[in-house]
């Protein structure tokens, strides 16, 4: 492939708790807990890296010793982190998932507020890496503003961009531009969201119809992702 891929959207410290006998609300669990670097675009781009692309990221950190911990990782698996930025007084963001005890989702929180900095101005001043990219992809953590200009600098540089929503809460902000997605990569109730439908989960055959749902919207390829548990 020629040129690189420009990725954008958030790094976050993941960190995951897992009960080991129920989880028994009001009190606390004994339980596994382990965090690791994460942000939906920043796996997206240390991935690549390690498979030999050239990458590039845009981000937003706060000055904290995440943040710096985070940078320092996803440097050393080769992305390019020249335009991530560390903001003054901001926390780095964070993903917490409480888990069942059969590995399913109880609970999540997330803070992307530090991707509030990545701002329609911020990839203006930086449109050569789309000019020069091979491919564009962009997270859900982005505020509207910002993805509908990094979509912009795409469609301006006739350059594919990719999504993936990242949770069924931030996916709405995709929703006007699926006719202008080459690839998106939601889990299933991010696709319902998407399509704004109602998902029970009980017929593998819905997930196959809201993948053909999204290539109707416009999307060219849709890749639906399954629980892992």
């Amino acid at each position: 492939m020629d040129g690189h891929i420009l990725v954008i959207g958030a790094m976050l410290l993941d960190t995951k708790g897992k009960p080991s006998a129920g989880l028994e609300p009001g009190t606390s669990n004994p339980g596994a807990i382990k965090s690791t670097r994460g942000g939906t675009a920043r796996n997206v781009a240390e991935n690549l890296a390690r498979l030999g692309a050239d990458v590039f990221l845009i981000s937003a950190i706060g000055d904290d010793l995440t943040g710096k911990r985070l940078l320092e990782q996803t440097a050393a698996s080769g992305v390019n982190v020249e335009l991530v930025l560390s903001v003054e007084g901001q926390n780095t963001g964070a993903y917490i998932a409480l888990l069942d005890s059969d590995g399913s989702l109880a609970v999540a929180l997330d803070d992307v507020t530090a991707m509030e900095h990545i701002t329609p101005n911020y990839l203006n001043r930086n449109r050569r890496l789309f000019r020069d990219a091979a491919m564009v992809m962009i997270d859900g953590s982005l505020t509207p503003d910002t993805m509908a200009t990094a979509i912009r600098l795409a469609d301006k540089y006739k350059k594919p961009i990719c999504a993936d929503p990242s949770s069924a809460r931030l996916a709405y902000k995709l929703r006007q531009h699926l006719s202008r997605l080459h690839l998106v990569v939601p889990n299933q109730v991010e696709a319902a969201e998407l399509l704004e439908i109602d998902f029970d989960n009980s017929d593998p055959e819905d997930t196959l119809e809201m993948a053909r749902l999204l290539m109707l919207k416009g999307v060219a390829t849709a890749v639906l992702t399954l629980p892992s548990f």
